[in-house]
């Protein structure tokens, strides 16, 4: 080790990354397609290719379960093309389920199927939503925090129910770009302290929490969030993001994290990769 600050620091960052065993739900995209539009990334009028997207769907499942991580999967339902958005199916928390309730009606009843799962497989803390929230979609956890995003879907009155159900302080930050209508296409989380962000997808007053919050986080540039690079899963040490986010896959490097490219290209096409493929349990 070498023996000046600076060296000194970054060696002990790096001697510290630990992947953690995560175990997750998955849904396929055995439904998906586009055939509305409900966020600026999706157009009915382009095909889309669900043997595609199953193939790159599958590679992602099979890319988790060989680092370790434990992956159950819901059944797809007909009629729910964006069902494999699984992170917006609910918000867990020390086994409390937080249900979700969604915005437009073409996905209402992707919270009633989620919240069905749950219940058949051993979960009795579930609470179904007064409020409109979209699960991990705009709910993160950051160690014993939660970071919860408004501004397009979720109802910023969830906020406080969510922090009397799962009893954990609940920060509230706005989105203020229709190109990334969650929060989890506009941050990521990496440990329970760190994460990287797109700044300019929030209002000043968010940023500046977040500067507060998290100073040396990484920032995310413009052609990084356009390839939904921020759209990624981190289990502590490896972290899953689009193939295309080249300048983020670097600044994790240099943060000592394992960052791995996935290519999701026909799931961006209804506004999804890695992490709304990913519901944490």
């Amino acid at each position: 080790m070498v023996s000046n600050g600076v060296a000194d620091e970054e060696w002990a960052v790096r001697a510290v990354r630990e992947a953690v065993p995560r175990r997750l739900l998955m849904c396929r995209p055995q439904f998906f397609d586009v055939t509305y539009s409900i966020n600026p990334w999706m157009d009915p009028q382009k095909p889309t290719d669900t043997a595609a997207s199953l193939r790159q769907w599958e590679e992602l499942r099979e890319l988790y379960v060989s680092l370790g991580h434990t992956v159950e999967v819901i059944e797809p339902i007909e009629g729910l093309p964006d069902m494999v958005f699984a992170a917006n199916g609910a918000t867990v928390v020390d086994g409390k389920v937080l249900g979700a309730r969604f915005r437009h009606r073409e996905r209402t009843a992707e919270g009633p199927a989620y919240l069905d799962w749950f219940e058949r497989n051993g979960y009795r803390e579930i609470l179904w939503p007064e409020f409109i929230n979209e699960g991990e979609g705009d709910y993160l956890r950051v160690g014993r925090r939660i970071l919860a995003g408004t501004g397009f879907r979720t109802d910023p009155r969830s906020h406080a129910e969510a922090q009397e159900f799962l009893g954990l302080p609940v920060i509230g930050l706005t989105l203020v770009n229709p190109d990334f209508y969650h929060l989890d296409t506009a941050l990521a989380v990496l440990s329970p302290t760190e994460i990287m962000y797109y700044p300019p997808a929030f209002t000043p007053g968010s940023r500046a929490v977040l500067q507060e919050m998290f100073p040396d986080a990484i920032l995310a540039t413009d052609e990084d969030a356009a390839v939904f690079g921020l759209n990624a899963f981190s289990d502590g040490l490896n972290v899953l993001l689009p193939q295309a986010a080249t300048g983020l896959i670097e600044k994790l490097k240099d943060r000592g994290f394992h960052p791995i490219g996935v290519e999701l290209g026909e799931l961006l096409k209804a506004g999804g990769s890695v992490k709304c493929c990913t519901l944490v349990l």
